[in-house]
């Protein structure tokens, strides 16, 4: 199998924005890649919500990684992990490279908040470690690699944590020059003129992320016009389902019954086809398109 770190590298070398799913499964991630994706978010957001605990940084990175390997094993395109503050201090950064690259994930951000970290959106006090600190992390996660292809994607917290653009270009000026394979400068304005003004004022060639979550009316094209190479959706997929998933328990009580809801569900032929039941050896034909059997096996049975 072709290594996706490669592939993400090529990505980055060709024309036009890359845009990357969330996801914190191998169904979102699976689902994200037939719709067209280039790779998959690995989102710390969306599997803390997974587990309903809070996103600050209660998930361990032994969970994050097997989160990650299961996407990145259901999927042909590169995954990218968001991997908090790198889960400790610079011997923890460089053992948690080495887990992610041993498992075939292509690249991982980290981000210069202090531990435990708090959500981006959430309203707190979000306190940073000096540039120094983070530089130090950086370049221990760029001498852990093996593979030259493997990512590491330097996110910046200054516009999170109340500070200005100019505080934004200079720690991502010293993460560029440490060895961070790209730069995520992020915002949780919605109307986002603290960022687009970093944007603009940006001087290395070191390739540019944005996460348009809370200035979602932006395009891709508007993003890449700002110099943004990287664009990721990193918790639409999540919050869509959510709403699906309590409008049809909403309507399934009320009603008294799942019948009003089954023409805007997906069909368990649908279901079959993304979890590849049509590769079973042993499957039959009215299994796949989602026909009930007439006979049912002794010995077990389907819910």
């Amino acid at each position: 199998m072709r290594n996706k770190a490669s592939i993400l590298r090529e990505l980055f070398s060709r024309a036009g924005v890359i845009r990357l799913m969330g996801a914190h499964n191998a169904l979102g991630a699976k689902i994200a890649e037939r719709a067209g994706f280039d790779g998959i978010w690995s989102s710390g957001f969306e599997l803390s919500a997974s587990y309903c605990v809070p996103d600050a940084s209660i998930i361990t990175m032994s969970e994050q990684l097997d989160a990650a390997e299961s996407i990145n094993f259901a999927v042909g395109v590169p995954v990218v992990a968001d991997c908090d503050t790198g889960y400790g201090d610079i011997d923890n950064v460089i053992h948690m490279v080495r887990r992610f690259e041993a498992a075939g994930i292509a690249g991982v951000c980290i981000e210069d908040s202090q531990f435990p970290k708090l959500n981006s959106f959430v309203r707190g006090r979000h306190k940073l470690v000096s540039i120094v600190t983070f530089v130090e992390k950086l370049r221990a996660a760029k001498s852990a690699q093996t593979n030259p292809d493997f990512m590491v994607i330097a996110r910046v917290q200054a516009l999170i944590a109340s500070g200005d653009s100019q505080e934004a270009l200079e720690r991502g000026a010293a993460y560029a020059a440490a060895g961070a394979d790209a730069v995520l400068i992020h915002s949780n304005e919605t109307i986002p003129r603290k960022l687009i003004e970093t944007l603009n004022q940006w001087k290395s060639e070191v390739p540019l992320v944005a996460i348009p979550t809370m200035y979602c009316q932006i395009t891709a094209a508007e993003l890449a016009e700002f110099g943004v190479k990287l664009i990721i959706y990193a918790n639409q997929g999540l919050r869509s389902a959510i709403k699906a998933m309590e409008e049809t328990c909403a309507e399934i009580i009320s009603s008294g019954s799942a019948a009003s809801v089954e023409s805007r569900i997906a069909s368990l032929a649908d279901v079959f086809e993304i979890q590849g039941v049509s590769q079973l050896r042993c499957a039959e034909p009215k299994a796949i398109s989602g026909e009930p059997k007439t006979k049912t096996a002794r010995g077990g049975g389907e819910t």
